[in-house]
């Protein structure tokens, strides 16, 4: 339940703590006195939508706190899950709304929206004009069908739902090869073309090109290099004018040197290691220049094969590393057209069984809507009885369609208010004190189905009077009994139910302030005597008296 929320700088209001009951919590206060104020607080603190607006005029930001007390065990598991650790069954959640962001916190710790609406689907249920309008949309009956019969359908619901993506993903996928296999002939043999073009060429080493390229460069310089290559060895080597002749006679001198003095005996080993390296260098000169000839047949299979291979590097890609990248697409391409009658096959016998398991779960679960449909509609009637529509009829239609996301109901509302009426869609036929009952019907058996701790009622004796207000009245009281239950009413037969009698007044100075207070019993057979006609008289505080 709902222990208290603290409100400051939040539209009209400086700074508000309001302390709810476990029962029958009521608002009442003048028309455009800011009743919704509180509601609207509520809202938000549990992630509704709003704006910078609500930022009290001259002030930086708003803060709500909400205190929480639960013994719900899907609220602690969203709390588990998240990570956030309480004291006990109570926690605070907090809203800080200021001109650039809004932020939200669990008991200090920042959480992100998704968490509060996560917990808010578990805590409190709000029951408005909008979500009356909402009731009626027939697009939202199943929801609420299915949302009775959750105990039993849950898990069948999230299988069939599982399922039904994957049964989309099927028919995607069969689109999706049909589109692949309408190639024309022309097209598929272009295809083969390109592929045996690129596997004609054989091409083992994306690198071919540039090895060859160098080998080419030697061919095609062939005569000078064995022409600088003789030049030399000749030099190194060839007459006694040769380098290495020379070296001979230093070596024999330096030897001498040596015997006179031993320091020059690394500098006569430096001199035997050069010559040495010299006489190696003079022999590969040599080797090398004798080999090399003019071979035209090598250099025309060269640029044979280099023309090949720009051929296909100017049609498939700029390198042959490219070539070959465009070579892998292009086999893949053709291999799933290639096997895209089987696939095409495999994957409309896969929708058929695909089709086959979703009719069948959802013929089951049809059956189990319209066992829950039946129930539904006899405790509607029953509660609507008991509000003043004596002859009220209420019946949960279910039509067989094509397989949708719901499987194969469609699900409508119907209702007759009046015994020569025959049974129509809700939202054509029920007057607003109508909707409001059909609504308290289905909340009220709603809260004794789910594990909402708190419903709020905004204004949910529209178009209500006499006699319907009573048994309205007792229909709210009886709910509070085992639900929290948070009301703003403008009669005083609802009012005099309450367990809590908050009152709401707007107060107009220097500036613009609403208050709210938790009333007295005195003061409050003083509000419900101004609700009752108006003003506070006599008769009003008498017949205020008898209510309560």
């Amino acid at each position: 339940m709902l222990k208290s929320i603290s409100i400051s700088n939040y539209i009209l209001i400086d700074n508000w703590t309001v302390d709810f009951h476990h029962g029958l919590n009521v608002i009442t206060g003048e028309t455009g006195a800011g009743k919704s104020i509180l509601i609207s607080a509520i809202d938000n603190v549990l992630g509704g939508r709003c704006s910078k607006d609500v930022i009290k005029t001259g002030e930086e930001k708003a803060v709500l706190e909400l205190t929480v007390c639960s013994e719900n065990n899907d609220v602690f598991d969203v709390l588990r899950q998240n990570e956030i650790e309480t004291d006990g069954n109570e926690f605070v959640i907090s809203r800080e709304i200021t001109q650039s962001a809004s932020k939200y916190r669990i008991d200090g710790m920042l959480v992100n929206q998704n968490v509060i609406k996560d917990l808010r689907a578990h805590l409190l249920d709000i029951h408005s004009q909008h979500q009356s309008y909402t009731f009626l949309q027939k697009k939202y009956h199943i929801k609420l069908l299915d949302s009775y019969a959750k105990t039993t359908c849950s898990d069948l619901l999230d299988e069939y739902s599982q399922k039904y993506k994957s049964y989309l993903d099927l028919k995607k996928k069969l689109v999706e090869l049909q589109t692949q296999s309408q190639m024309t002939e022309a097209q598929i043999d272009f295809l083969k073309f390109q592929i045996d073009e690129i596997e004609g060429a054989n091409v083992e080493d994306i690198n071919e090109d540039e090895i060859l390229n160098k080998e080419l460069a030697v061919l095609e310089n062939a005569e000078k290099l064995k022409e600088l290559t003789g030049g030399a060895y000749w030099a190194l080597s060839n007459d006694d004018n040769s380098i290495t002749s020379g070296l001979s006679n230093i070596k024999m001198n330096l030897s001498k040197a040596v015997q006179l003095d031993e320091n020059l005996k690394d500098a006569e080993g430096m001199l035997i290691e050069a010559n040495e390296i010299l006489r190696e260098l003079s022999s590969t000169l040599r080797d090398y220049s004798q080999n090399m000839d003019n071979d035209t047949e090598r250099l025309n299979t060269i640029q044979e094969r280099l023309f090949d291979l720009d051929k296909l590097k100017r049609k498939y890609g700029g390198t042959l590393e490219e070539v070959m990248n465009t070579y892998e697409k292009l086999s893949s391409e053709y291999s799933v057209i290639e096997n895209s009658t089987a696939e095409i096959e495999k994957t409309e016998q896969e929708i058929v069984q695909a089709e086959y398991d979703l009719r069948k779960l959802a013929k089951n679960i049809s059956e189990k809507r319209k066992n829950y449909a039946q129930v539904l509609s006899s405790l509607i009637v029953e509660v609507l009885v008991k509000l003043e529509l004596p002859k009220c009829r209420f019946e949960i239609g279910i039509n067989e369609v094509e397989l949708c996301e719901n499987g194969i109901d469609d699900v409508e509302f119907l209702i007759s208010t009046n015994v020569s009426e025959p049974l129509r869609p809700i939202e054509k036929v029920a007057s607003g004190g109508e909707i409001s009952r059909v609504m308290l019907a289905l909340k009220s058996i709603f809260a004794q189905n789910d594990d909402i701790d708190t419903v709020i009622f905004d204004e949910i004796d529209t178009g209500i009077s006499g006699k319907t207000s009573q048994a309205v009245a007792d229909e709210i009281a009886s709910l509070s009994k085992y639900r929290q239950i948070i009301m703003i009413t403008h009669q005083a037969i609802l009012a005099a139910k309450a367990d809590c009698h908050f009152y709401v007044k707007k107060v107009q100075g220097e500036s613009t302030q609403v208050n709210i207070y938790n009333l007295s019993d005195e003061d409050r057979l003083n509000a419900l005597a101004e609700l009752a006609s108006g003003e506070i008289t006599e008769e009003s505080l008498n017949f205020a008296k008898t209510l309560v």
